[in-house]
């Protein structure tokens, strides 16, 4: 298993949805499960920059397939957002994987972004505050409705806000992970850490925007990764929450530095995952390989890091 004892990292992968399930989908699950990642991941998105001219699937759906044939891996949305869903009946398809899988759901949700998921519905994208507001009111009805099925949860949830609202509610007979599914909370600044502290079980990054990009260099992003540490440590000191109980996990970005070759070989992912470490990071998720991407690899390099690169950290 990919885990680490003491100082630990966990490592998982990102599959995006561009295979049919017949044509090599199944087979990326299968194998993340046996290559022993902690979680697998998905991008919950009506299609992704590059990949928006070719095949791309649905998130839940994908997610659905993977739990019924692997049995021991983690799956998740890195990240799910307001962009084209509700929380009424986003809740609803969460418990249904939460049961499906046994309980081994975890949900990455964001804000969201301006791209194409923010238009396809016909509106225009929102502007930032409003992007913001929308997100926090989407939080926490959605954490009120998935906790409503939970031993002592509400019968039923009403709810009128500025964007979404819930007449009466129910969610039987609630997740099977207690009192609901994780969350894993995606910020890069205080206000979205605030929402972190109060409803994440954890928070993702793919590094402080300011330090992402081919021309910055690994000692400057891993200092923006730093600084971004310290604000959660602050924010939830701030909120009631106390830091060691959110997990921190760093989401390996198509625009990180150059330099940091984190898939370039086992010794290239030793160290940066070491580093990481050292940062207080507990997870790492990597992109499982696309041929002619932006997530290019080499699949035989990309195995052995699963298996000798996490030995090698180990030890």
């Amino acid at each position: 298993m990919a885990v680490c004892s003491g100082p630990s990292l966990r490592l998982s992968t990102a599959i995006l949805p561009v295979h049919r399930w017949s044509q090599g989908g199944r087979e990326s699950w299968l194998r993340a499960e046996e290559l022993g990642f902690h979680t697998a991941y998905t991008y919950d998105h009506l299609s992704w920059r590059s990949f928006r001219d070719g095949p791309w699937f649905g998130a839940l759906p994908t997610l659905t397939a993977a739990a019924t044939v692997t049995e021991r891996l983690r799956l998740g949305t890195l990240v799910t957002s307001p962009n084209f869903r509700h929380p009424v009946p986003l809740a609803k398809e969460l418990l249904s994987l939460d049961d499906i899988s046994g309980g081994r759901l975890t949900l990455g949700i964001g804000s969201g972004g301006t791209g194409f998921d923010a238009t396809a519905l016909g509106d225009d994208a929102w502007p930032p505050r409003e992007r913001a507001d929308r997100f926090a009111e989407f939080l926490r009805l959605l954490d009120r409705v998935l906790s409503a099925g939970a031993t002592g949860g509400e019968a039923g949830v009403s709810y009128r806000g500025d964007f979404y609202s819930a007449r009466e509610v129910r969610n039987q007979p609630g997740c099977v992970q207690r009192p609901r599914l994780p969350f894993v909370v995606a910020a890069a600044g205080r206000r979205g850490m605030r929402l972190a502290a109060q409803h994440g079980q954890g928070w993702v990054t793919t590094g402080d925007p300011k330090t992402l990009g081919v021309d910055a260099s690994p000692a400057v992003y891993r200092a923006g990764l730093a600084r971004q540490l310290e604000l959660l440590d602050s924010v939830c000191e701030d909120s009631g929450r106390r830091p060691a109980d959110l997990r921190r996990v760093l989401l390996d970005a198509s625009d990180r530095p150059a330099g940091v070759g984190t898939l370039d070989s086992v010794d290239a992912f030793v160290d940066h995952a070491g580093q990481l470490i050292e940062l207080g990071f507990d997870e790492l998720v990597v992109h499982w390989p696309i041929k002619d991407s932006v997530f290019a690899a080499d699949p035989e390099t990309f195995e052995r890091i699963a298996t000798e690169g996490m030995s090698q950290l180990k030890a």
